[in-house]
């Protein structure tokens, strides 16, 4: 076969293969892009953000969800929520752990303690399937980095120059929003599916997880949440809180890389008037023009 035909052939190829690639990409909503304090080389955490996601995780998410890589004693760490050590001794005994053997050789279940890990909500994976159906209740230790989508282009382009790293955390919050019911006309659901709009496919096992009131905020002085109690607040809450328990240490990450920037300018400047300085006569020593 000649260089034509072999190059006509591949030409037919990517010509057939188009409308399966835009078919698949159309078949994707872009979650819309939010704003979050930890975002840009100077994003810190939100303390009181993290906070109240980790309410939303431990009364909603915590069901289902297990998050094996926290321990309680991180959510009093230093770039985290920082709770008081009381504070975090008085969650960790809300959790019920499984421990022993005890000297009977049993095992038994106690009060949880700050170094426990987060505990499972299932003894095991046949446990978890079981009870949702057959479908398996992800860690979410570190969902934040896990979870993605494509951007396409241009935007990945635009995104080397703005610096836009939160893919991840616009699709989760988007994600545990865009529950629809009932679904768009035309579209039929089996048993145990949901519609959502930003899920790949628009099916996803999991129901709705929030609804507007279901976790009570600190109130402030005058009595009133501080924030709304909406799906949307919810949703960009818990969504903080599981990008800090995926990267628990981006503050300092963000400020040793600010550091470490700064030390390399001002030490390419100092090679480059010592260089000016070293050359600035040649070795007969005329001076270099």
């Amino acid at each position: 076969m000649s260089k034509i035909s072999l190059r006509s052939a591949a030409f037919g190829l990517l010509l057939a293969a188009l409308p399966l690639t835009a078919q698949a990409a159309g078949d994707r909503v872009i979650p819309p892009s939010l704003s979050w304090s930890f975002s840009g080389p100077f994003g810190k955490f939100d303390r009181a953000q993290l906070q109240r996601g980790y309410k939303v995780f431990k009364e909603v998410c915590a069901s289902c969800h297990a998050a094996s890589l926290l321990r309680f004693r991180n959510l009093s760490q230093p770039g985290g929520p920082e709770f008081s050590a009381g504070q975090v001794t008085a969650l960790a005994a809300t959790f019920q752990i499984k421990d022993g053997p005890n000297d009977s050789g049993e095992m038994f279940e106690r009060p949880g303690r700050p170094a426990d890990a987060f505990p499972s909500p299932f003894p095991n994976e046949q446990a978890a399937r079981a009870a949702n159906g057959g479908a398996y209740p992800v860690d979410l230790s570190v969902i934040a980095k896990a979870r993605t989508y494509e951007r396409g282009f241009p935007r990945f382009v635009i995104d080397i120059f703005s610096q836009y790293q939160e893919q991840g955390p616009d699709y989760i919050a988007a994600l545990l929003a865009g529950y629809k019911d009932p679904p768009p006309e035309g579209v039929t659901l089996l048993p145990g599916q949901y519609y959502n709009t930003y899920m790949p496919g628009h099916l996803i096992a999991m129901p709705k997880p929030l609804s507007d009131g279901q976790v009570e905020y600190p109130k402030g002085a005058d009595g009133q949440p501080q924030v709304p109690e909406t799906v949307a607040q919810y949703a960009k809450d818990v969504t903080a809180f599981l990008v800090w328990a995926a990267e628990p240490h981006l503050e300092q990450r963000k400020r040793i890389g600010l550091q470490v920037m700064l030390f390399l300018m001002i030490f390419a400047g100092l090679l480059y008037y010592t260089k000016k300085k070293v050359w600035s006569r040649m070795p007969d020593g005329s001076a270099v023009h």
